[in-house]
């Protein structure tokens, strides 16, 4: 088996980004980091195919970012880890925001083929329906963040969904909670239906009954968390624990929470996913499950660039990244 870039980055003691820009001589690297890099090249025998070269020697060198929401504060520092990382291998990035729109979504990625982009990061806005086929067609390889394709075998970054919205139903759980709301994201995301299933597994395990009047899927947008909290404020029964599937949805959710004068937590013990630098002043402070939204961008834009360079001899890969469910006032029922 021929050697990889990876190789290359281990023998050499660097990361594969950086015997990228080695090889690709478009910044400068340290003199010595360039000579351990050469000297395994030569050593290992490291040739990149004739693939790779025409995509090095492309004079866009550009990286295509598809994201679903540009408005959203997760996908904002996300763009700047693979920004930062492209930058320092020499390439530029283009951001398009698909608005969950399959249609939109495919003018861009027939945009990235039609320019010949040296790869795409893409968050797609349907697990099953969205096609990067166009892109595969034309050799452009594919890294996607947050979500996953179900039928095509790409490189994805992602954090554990169904274990960190389990481990948020059973913090809820544990406040004392009995009747646990769940503003879910769209059923097409991996990323919706994860956290959902990771919820109903914590009630099951818990014992408690899984009501379906109980969730309210919504589109990852302020209003659809608004509109969603505001139906489920309105049964008979109230909820007395919600957990949301995103940041906006969380911030909606808190509108309809303020609007109702619903007391955190006394009256309603709330928990979200991501978190939003803005909301540190916020009184109650919020329960939140947070992502490592910077290091997702950094590690899809250096999946990338090795891909760039060695498109076959890497297998598909899934990084999941860890995150961390960070207690606030919001949820504490319990000293």
């Amino acid at each position: 088996m021929s050697a990889t870039i990876r190789d290359v980055a281990q023998a050499a003691g660097v990361s594969p980004a950086t015997v990228s820009r080695v090889l690709n001589g478009k910044v400068e690297v340290a003199e010595e980091l360039s000579r351990r890099v050469r000297e395994q090249v030569e050593l290992l025998g490291y040739r990149p195919n004739g693939l790779a070269r025409s995509l090095r020697m492309r004079a866009t060198q550009v990286l295509g970012v598809v994201i679903s929401d540009v408005t959203n504060p997760f996908f904002t520092s996300m763009v700047r880890g693979i920004e930062d990382q492209a930058q320092q291998a020499g390439y530029s990035v283009v951001l398009a925001n698909s608005d969950e729109d399959l249609d939109k979504e495919r003018r861009y990625l027939e945009v990235a083929a039609a320019e010949q982009m040296a790869g795409v990061v893409l968050s797609p806005s349907s697990s099953r329906r969205t096609d990067v086929s166009v892109l595969q067609r034309h050799g452009i390889p594919v890294v996607t963040v947050d979500r996953q394709l179900h039928a095509t075998p790409v490189d994805s970054i992602l954090i554990d969904n169904h274990l960190m919205a389990r481990l948020a139903t059973e913090h809820l759980l544990a406040q004392g909670c009995r009747r646990i709301a769940f503003v879910s994201g769209p059923r097409a995301t991996t990323t919706g239906q994860r956290r959902l299933a990771g919820y109903r597994a914590a009630l099951r395990a818990a014992g408690s009954t899984v009501d379906d009047d109980l969730v309210k899927r919504a589109n990852f947008r302020v209003e659809g968390g608004y509109q969603a909290t505001l139906e489920l404020l309105d049964r008979r029964r109230r909820p007395d624990g919600l957990l949301v599937s995103n940041n906006l949805m969380a911030l909606g959710a808190l509108l309809a929470l303020q609007e109702r004068e619903i007391d955190l937590p006394a009256e309603l013990a709330f928990a979200s996913f991501d978190g939003i630098s803005w909301a540190r002043a916020l009184r109650p402070t919020l329960t939140v499950v947070e992502q490592p939204t910077y290091e997702i961008g950094r590690q899809a834009a250096e999946l990338l660039l090795e891909r760039i360079t060695s498109p076959d001899g890497i297998h598909p890969r899934k990084v999941v990244l860890s995150a961390e469910l960070r207690v606030g006032e919001s949820s504490l029922r319990r000293g």
